[in-house]
């Protein structure tokens, strides 16, 4: 066990490096052109993108009654994390098929994309939070899950900003009521948006849409777990709280 705990350290060691990395040129020349582009944008249709994807993911984290993996303390690390990864698989491949269905269908049912692939991939940071023995009723609890989810759908100078957050999850404060207003639903969308435009972008193009869905829905999924598992781990060895 004493040896999966240094592997565990090593692996975040890495992750956090990644993580801390300044923005490369490419990634500032793009975040440059996608602001120049969003500020092209009428105000309205900003609020209004806001809002829908405030209201799905409000839905999918306050209104949805998921039946969770159950909470078992006496596993040890390495089968809490053998677990995850199974999860992670399952929803990976879940959300591959998910993308190929839609993208065969054009662009009506690459627009249903959307809605799905949040509400897989929610689901899925919902399993892991549990499996690491998180109580995901609680409202901080489900606030990390977004922090999360940003960290993995934002730039590299977003993601900078983000895990500072993470890193200091057990004395931060959101001060962010249970309905989760007041959280910054524009630049979450902004982010989220910018970070998926071009990989989702070609699933709306007939003959091509099955194949880009299935390899987008796939990759993301898998980034998005990764990062679920580190920032979980993160916080587990700063409580000091790692399972036997």
């Amino acid at each position: 066990m004493e040896a999966y705990r240094h592997y565990l350290q090593a692996e975040l060691n890495i992750w956090l490096f990644q993580m801390k990395k300044p923005p490369g040129i490419m990634n500032r020349m793009t975040r440059g052109v996608q602001k120049r582009i969003n500020d092209l944008l009428p105000e309205k249709l900003h609020q209004a993108v806001t809002l829908a994807i405030e209201n799905m993911v409000k839905a999918v984290m306050t209104g949805s009654k998921w039946v969770l993996p159950k909470k078992d303390p006496s596993l040890s690390l390495k089968t809490r994390e053998m677990k995850v990864r199974q999860r992670i698989k399952w929803y990976r491949n879940t959300a591959s098929a998910e993308g190929a269905l839609t993208g065969a269908g054009g662009i009506l049912l690459g627009l249903a994309d959307f809605p799905a692939f949040l509400t897989i991939k929610m689901k899925m940071l919902f399993d892991i939070g549990s499996l690491y023995g998180a109580d995901m009723k609680d409202k901080k609890e489900r606030l990390f899950l977004l922090y999360i989810f940003q960290l993995t759908f934002s730039s590299q100078q977003r993601k900078n900003e983000l895990i500072q957050i993470i890193e200091k999850w057990e004395s931060f404060d959101p001060g962010i009521p249970e309905n989760l207003e007041g959280f910054d639903w524009r630049t979450f969308q902004l982010d989220y948006r910018d970070y998926i435009d071009l990989a989702k972008l070609a699933q709306l193009v007939p003959l091509v849409g099955a194949p880009v869905g299935a390899l987008a829905n796939y990759k993301l999924t898998e980034q998005l777990g990764n990062n679920a598992m580190n920032c979980f781990r993160l916080r587990l060895i700063q409580q000091k709280n790692l399972p036997g």
